[in-house]
């Protein structure tokens, strides 16, 4: 739930140029700790309804991939198959080559905070819930669980004297991902709750529209949670860095 209008024009004019070149925006905010419980109320976010996620990235310890904009997850959702995605962060879609954007599962989307927004490009694949699994465990190779095109964008990406042999899982972590439509608004939102080691959470909450429907969108949505006594303006954090740094400094 961004609050658009007040980026400034740099940041109005670079999002305004990509717009019709992505395939979706997604609007987020994290909670700050102190207001994530009071949220659950107001929101009326069900817990119980909540869909089990688990997740674990592929990096190396140092994470050299995250640092060089290289992310690959491996996720496994309650009751589903699971997936992988090798996702280039920041990337844009000039940059992205016509032949992914060709490829089923690839897509490109803006991510948009309060504090500004980030373009990636991502490429995923469904793979079988157990492959996942042996792939947490470290009973599997990520190279043997990626297909043809994954494997060629994550040899291309790689950062120098990186290979795929280097990579090391980070997790898995559980995840809580509720979908609801609160009292008064008429759009879906997601509330996902992240368990990181030591017991901290993160709880982020977003919603996703089309790319013309950006603004729009981001208004209603500011006004809504603000009136319902949601701080805009508090400390945001990327989630996946987070994460990630939460689970480097486990492996230390």
């Amino acid at each position: 739930m961004s609050p658009l209008p007040t980026y400034d024009a740099d940041q109005l004019a670079g999002l305004l140029e990509i717009l019709p070149d992505v395939d979706a925006v997604e609007l987020k905010l994290t909670v700050p700790d102190t207001d994530q419980r009071p949220l659950m109320g107001v929101l009326g976010i069900d817990p119980m309804t909540a869909e089990i996620r688990q997740v674990a990235f592929l990096d190396t310890p140092d994470l050299r991939l995250s640092a060089a904009g290289l992310v690959v997850r491996a996720r496994r959702t309650q009751r589903k198959p699971g997936d992988v995605t090798v996702k280039m962060r920041p990337m844009l879609p000039a940059d992205a080559p016509a032949a992914l954007r060709k490829l089923k599962g690839f897509k490109v989307e803006v991510d948009a905070s309060p504090t500004g927004y980030t373009c990636s490009c991502s490429l995923t694949a469904e793979v079988r819930d157990r492959k996942a699994k042996e792939l947490m465990a470290g009973t599997r190779e990520l190279t043997a669980l990626l297909d043809d095109q994954q494997r060629a964008l994550l040899v291309e990406r790689l950062p120098e004297g990186v290979t795929p042999g280097d990579l090391r899982v980070l997790g898995p972590v559980q995840l809580l991902k509720c979908k609801f439509v609160p009292k008064g608004f008429s759009r879906k939102l997601v509330a996902e709750m992240w368990l990181l080691p030591g017991g901290r959470r993160i709880i982020e909450l977003s919603t996703k529209c089309a790319p013309g429907d950006a603004f729009r969108v981001a208004a209603e949505t500011k006004v809504f949670l603000a009136t319902h006594g949601v701080d805009l303006t508090a400390p945001q954090e990327t989630k996946t860095k987070s994460v990630l740094a939460a689970l480097a400094d486990e492996m230390i």
